[in-house]
Parts: C-alpha cells; structure tokens; sequence
C-alpha cells in the first residue's frame, strides 16, 4: 500500500540533503563549540554556518538568533524571559489571542498563577484577531504581546505588524510564534515588526529537537536556563550541532524552494478542498475567510466523529490529524475551532490536511476518491440526516 502524509503542520520527513549534512557532522565535527582548540572551532563554523541560513529564513542577522529545543522552548524563552526582565518595573500583564498554541496558553497559565494578569484576545469565524481588540485590552502594565503569526490547526495568518505598532504605541515588546509560518511564506522581521520570533527546525524537513528565537538586539530577557555562556548568554548548555546543523540545511533549502512551492502546494490543498465540497455533502473549510498558509485546510464533516474518519482514513494509508499534535490523544474538542465561535459538534468533526513535501496530485486525487464512500459509511451508523 502506497502510504499518504497529510500531516506536516504536526512534523515533516526529514529531506535527504539534511540527513546528509546531520550524519557528516554527527561522523566528522564531534568538538565541543565552546573549545578554542581547531575541533571546537570546526563546530562553531558549523553552527555559524547553520545561523545565518536560519537567520536569512526569517529576514534577521544571525547574531540575533538563539538556537533551542525547538518552537516551545522557544515561546517559553520569549515570555517567561520577558516577563522576569520586565516584573520589577510594575509591568504585570502579557496579551496574546484564544487560538495560540498551548506552548504560549500554558505558559500564560503559569504565569497567572504568579499574579500574572493575561489577557486572551478573541477571534471571528475566519480565525482572525482584530487589532482593535488588542488596542482595547493593551494598556501601560502590559510587558508582552504574543499572537501566533499562522495557525497550526487552521492556517489562518494574523495581522502581525499591526499588532506590533500598537504593542510598542504602548511601550509594550511583541513576540510571534511563526513555528508554522516560517519556510513555507516570505518572513522578514523587521517588516513584521516584532521584537521576538519563534521557529521550528521539524516544521521544514528539519530534525526534531532544534528551533530558534530570534531576539531583536537591545531585547532584555532573563534566560531560562543558567548555566554557561552558549548562544551569547541567553540560552546554557552544550549545543547540539548536528542537529543545528541539519535546521541550517533545511532553512537554506526552504528559502530556495520557497517561491515554487508555495504555489505548487496552495494548488493541491484548493484542489482537496474544491473536490471535498463538491464530493462530499454537509462539509465547509473552517477559516477559509481569510489569509491561509498554502499548505494547510482544515474541513468539518457534519454528523462524523472526527477520530472516527481519522482511523478509517489511516486503515486507507492515509494519514491525517484532528488538529495539534500536542493535543492529540484528549478527547477535549478543539480550542481553536470553539474559540472561532462554532457550536461544539463542529469543534469535533473537522480534519486538519496539512500538506508538504512529496505530496502530488495523484495522491489528492486518491483521496478524494475513498473519502466519499468512507464518510457515507460512517454517517450510516448514525440516524440524524445531513442538512443539504
């Protein structure tokens, strides 16, 4: 059985030049970074190598970019960072909007429980946040402004420099979580105009494990780890530089594949969509009102329990998600699709396909020739009728 992903807004395969450039240096540049003799200086060429690629990923200078775990170590360095830099200056309250990734949500909870203030801006039925809200809510004890710049369920892209004009009208810094934008749209952070931006290497044909957050220079943050000095004091412990390495691989080739990819796979993902609406009754695209990133749809299937289709799709070889991976194995529906003001059955029967490389038209056009009979099998073990 030929096995189709549909899944790369949860991880990507790994693309063959980056698990190249991982196994060389795995083999060959095993010096600690930080050493001054000729092997840890191998190893920091290496990583220099792999900052300004990642660096020109997001339009920065590479002495801005701190190398992490990955995009939740990321948003935690960036908020908590802040948040301890700014506490002392009577600067209590952090702003970000009902459809962040739980690395931001859960942080923010963290913080309430410190005395935190957060405020959580809300979204209209495209998944979008109005700049207006923030300006409603953001006032002079606001230290962080955090808005993800693309859905990771969705793919619905905010208004980001709009946000951070207000953000620093007010005196305010702003952070984006662009974990799913980065490699797939032109990023540039100063056109943003953000003072914080988190990337993923897993998300790009990367390996898992590495991101990055750019800090704009003169950001004060106090670091999450103590330790040593690596990544200029802001992020201790001895780098994993194979695995830079393969991120700087992967975001070299993003930023080259970029301008013809994009395209390729915003017509595959109208092409699902058009044939899914056509094919199949009692479906619509959540979000489709506004600005997407090419490669994700996320499709409502009125009257199916979306973990069931899930399974029936993978019995078929076709992999898909019912939104973050993060999220995955609860049975809680999905904050994302409740925060855009659907009724709960629909926050529960909607399947995110989120496309990438390798994928082709053959592969789409397989779907949606099972997908049909699957969901009329499916509705068939219920008795309520489909709206037409």
């Amino acid at each position: 059985m030929h096995r189709i992903y549909l899944d790369h807004n949860a991880t990507t395969p790994l693309e063959s030049a980056v698990v190249d450039r991982i196994t060389a240096v795995l083999r060959d540049e095993f010096g600690n970074a930080s050493s001054v003799h000729h092997f840890g200086q191998r190893a920091k060429a290496t990583m220099d190598e792999a900052r300004s690629a990642v660096a020109e990923l997001v339009g920065a200078d590479p002495g801005e970019i701190v190398f992490t775990s990955g995009g939740t170590e990321s948003d935690n360095i960036a908020i908590r960072g802040v948040a301890e830099a700014t506490e002392a200056s009577g600067r209590r309250q952090v702003i970000a909007t009902s459809i962040e990734h739980e690395a931001v949500l859960n942080t923010f909870k963290a913080l309430a429980r410190r005395g935190w203030r957060t405020t959580l801006l809300p979204v209209d039925q495209s998944g979008v946040a109005s700049p207006d809200a923030l300006r409603e809510a953001i006032t002079d004890a606001t230290a962080l402004v955090s808005v993800m710049h693309a859905n990771n369920e969705v793919g619905t892209i905010q208004r980001i420099a709009e946000f951070a004009a207000i953000a620093h009208e007010r005196g305010a810094l702003m952070h984006t979580d662009a974990v799913q934008s980065a490699g797939k749209i032109p990023i540039n952070v100063k056109t943003l105009g953000v003072d914080l931006l988190s990337a993923s290497a897993h998300k790009i044909n990367g390996p898992k494990g590495v991101g990055a957050l750019w800090i704009r220079r003169g950001v004060r943050l106090v670091p999450l780890l103590t330790g040593g000095r690596q990544e200029r004091s802001r992020r201790a412990g001895t780098e994993n530089v194979a695995g830079i390495a393969g991120y700087g691989a992967a975001a070299a080739r993003a930023v080259a594949k970029m301008a013809a990819e994009a395209p390729r796979l915003s017509a595959l993902r109208d092409r699902l969509e058009q044939g899914v609406l056509a094919t199949v009754p009692g479906t619509a695209v959540n979000g489709s009102g506004a600005p997407r990133v090419p490669n994700t749809t996320n499709i409502s299937f009125e009257r199916v329990e979306a973990e069931s289709l899930l399974i029936a799709l993978d019995l078929e070889g076709i992999a898909v998600s019912t939104g973050s991976a993060c999220s995955s194995g609860t049975l809680e529906p999905s904050h994302v699709l409740k925060a855009m003001g659907f009724p709960a059955h629909r926050t529960q029967n909607s399947i995110r396909f989120s496309l990438g490389l390798g994928n082709t038209e053959a592969e789409i056009d397989r779907v949606l020739a099972v997908l049909p009979a699957i969901v009329e099998k499916l509705r068939s073990l219920t008795r309520t009728p489909v709206r037409a």
